[in-house]
């Protein structure tokens, strides 16, 4: 397993990470094991990077909380809070980053888990409504408690990155990115290296599109949840698949997989990057651990940048409004 160092503090992780998201929701005793054991396999390869999050009442956290019972020193374990959308108690709040918030869910998270400190603690969702320098001090105060070591910020602007780095430095930034999603390649992540700030990106094979999961909208299944996003929508999902095939020669030529090849293209951006890919399965595991080893020379990236410029996945991003998302 190869390593990277995210932030001026050098936080040592996988140069693969492994996202959680895969095993949100409840899930049924057959399913659970099944994410257990693929959580012990990527310790057990040194992929050390564990994303979570205390997003759908933290029960992603507590499936989390049993493989690290006995391997808490092996990972960099995340997780993040803040974002409410979906909470039944959350009164149609959708973001939430006021002072008492923070001290109240890290307890929460840190209960779920089974550990007495979170390794990188990221604000989920920028709130709009407080301050970033408020929330951080707030976030601040957890680092002196010892609760917290490294602060983290999701879907965050540059602006927002600048001020909350002010307060106390930002270890990381995580927010969506892939061939198919390059807005932050304007603004956030010029910063980022800039201040010496790692970037995650997450959903980084476009929620399974870049994997060559699906060649044609047939084999969408009726009642897949991806069919609610645009780049899935016909005829857009044809136009992404006929992008797609053209990195498929690339990978072939290079005998890797569509997948690899995508992943290797992020860490190739610059060594503060660290996709953190989730998978049901040990093969995509080892598969995605492997394209560490992938090297591109100068022209191989500008041929799959010639294929996949920034905008030119078709589509938007999301089938809602992001605007109370987004921040400067």
């Amino acid at each position: 397993m190869q390593y990277r160092m995210l932030g001026k503090e050098r936080v040592k992780v996988s140069a693969i990470g492994y996202g959680c998201p895969p095993f949100q929701g409840r899930l049924s005793d057959t399913d659970e094991q099944q994410a257990i054991a693929v959580l012990r396999h990527a310790i057990d390869i040194g992929m050390n990077f564990i994303d979570s999050a205390d997003h759908n009442n933290g029960n992603n956290e507590e499936l989390l909380a049993k493989v690290l019972k006995h391997r808490r020193g092996e990972v960099v374990l995340t997780t993040k809070f803040g974002n409410l959308r979906g909470q039944p108690w959350a009164e149609g709040r959708e973001v939430e980053g006021r002072p008492e918030y923070v001290a109240w869910a890290c307890e929460n998270s840190l209960r779920r888990l089974q550990t007495d400190y979170i390794d990188v603690y990221y604000l989920h969702r920028v709130d709009p409504k407080v301050a970033i320098e408020e929330t951080v001090g707030a976030m601040k105060r957890l680092v002196e408690q010892g609760k917290v070591r490294h602060l983290g910020l999701s879907e965050a602007g540059p602006e927002t990155l600048r001020r909350a780095n002010a307060v106390h430095p930002i270890t990381a930034v995580q927010s969506e990115y892939s061939l198919w999603t390059r807005d932050y390649e304007a603004n956030t992540i010029p910063l980022c290296r800039e201040l010496g700030v790692g970037y995650v990106a997450y959903y980084a094979l476009g929620r399974g599109f870049l994997a060559g999961r699906w060649k044609t909208f047939a084999e969408l299944g009726d009642k897949d949840a991806k069919r609610r996003g645009p780049r899935f929508h016909e005829p857009n999902f044809q136009r992404n698949v006929d992008l797609l095939k053209q990195l498929e020669q690339i990978a072939s030529v290079k005998n890797c997989s569509v997948a690899q090849l995508a992943l290797a293209w992020i860490l190739h951006q610059g060594d503060f990057f660290v996709p953190i890919p989730g998978t049901y399965k040990i093969a995509n595991l080892e598969a995605n651990a492997a394209a560490a080893e992938i090297s591109l020379s100068a022209d191989e990236l500008a041929a799959i940048n010639r294929i996949f410029p920034a905008g030119a996945a078709a589509g938007a991003r999301h089938d809602y409004d992001r605007s109370k998302e987004l921040n400067i």
